[in-house]
């Protein structure tokens, strides 16, 4: 079978299938070429104004919160401690996110803070998860690693995820604080920590999205009054 052959078949759509042969040439809109989307224009901008607006609502009623829980993060590390960031899936990797701008940079050139993501050391996470049950995957971590002083930041879009439950109910034992980002109408997660920012809507990808601009500007706080 030749290149050109095995390119499109048998696993590729190819035009007895209906749709115009691959790759298409760089200047082929895929529109023009036969493709249908279950996005089209009209959805994807209402999709954007969705989350420009909630984006806006939230900041407008949260304002104080979040300049609250950045002062909470930028006093422990100005004192020596830690900020230790969990969550599950896309909350992971927004707590590896956050670790990543503290440790290395935001804006600015500046000593490295200390944050922690306990999403990261697959060793930890799957034999915790393997010799006794995942809900405690970052508890452990937390009673290994928390001090108090630090900061336990759980992240949770339901504000029901066990292993993040688990962990804030750790730390409050061992005399960390306690900060949570949510979502929905905070779940357990808005009961167990000191302050909650939770995001009050049904969808997850837009409450990661309000997530992903409070860890930057969680940033932007702990530089500024850092190393203003």
């Amino acid at each position: 079978m030749g290149i050109e052959q095995d390119l499109y078949s048998p696993h590729l759509p190819t035009t007895n299938r209906g749709y115009p042969p691959l790759p298409l040439p760089l200047t082929t809109c895929p529109s023009e070429a036969g493709y249908t989307f279950g996005v089209d224009r009209d959805s994807l901008l209402s999709d954007v104004r969705d989350s420009v607006q909630l984006k806006e609502s939230f900041f407008e009623r949260h304002a104080d919160a979040v300049l609250e829980a950045g002062t909470v993060f930028s006093e422990a590390l100005r004192s020596g401690k830690k900020l230790l960031i969990f969550g599950n899936g896309g909350s992971a990797a927004d707590a590896q996110h956050f670790s990543a701008e503290l440790v290395n940079r935001f804006r600015a050139d500046r000593p490295a803070l200390a944050a922690i993501a306990l999403t990261t050391d697959s060793s930890i996470l799957t034999s915790v998860a393997n010799d006794s049950h995942y809900d405690e995957v970052f508890s452990r971590q937390i009673d290994a690693l928390g001090g108090k002083g630090d900061v336990a930041i759980g992240i949770t879009t339901s504000g029901s995820s066990p292993n993040v439950l688990n962990a804030i109910t750790m730390a409050t034992e061992r005399g960390l604080r306690t900060v949570g980002l949510s979502g929905r109408d905070g779940g357990k997660l808005a009961d167990s920590v000191e302050l909650c920012l939770t995001v009050p809507h049904q969808e997850t990808a837009r409450i990661q999205e309000v997530h992903a601009m409070l860890v930057h500007f969680f940033c932007q706080i702990i530089e500024d009054e850092l190393f203003p």
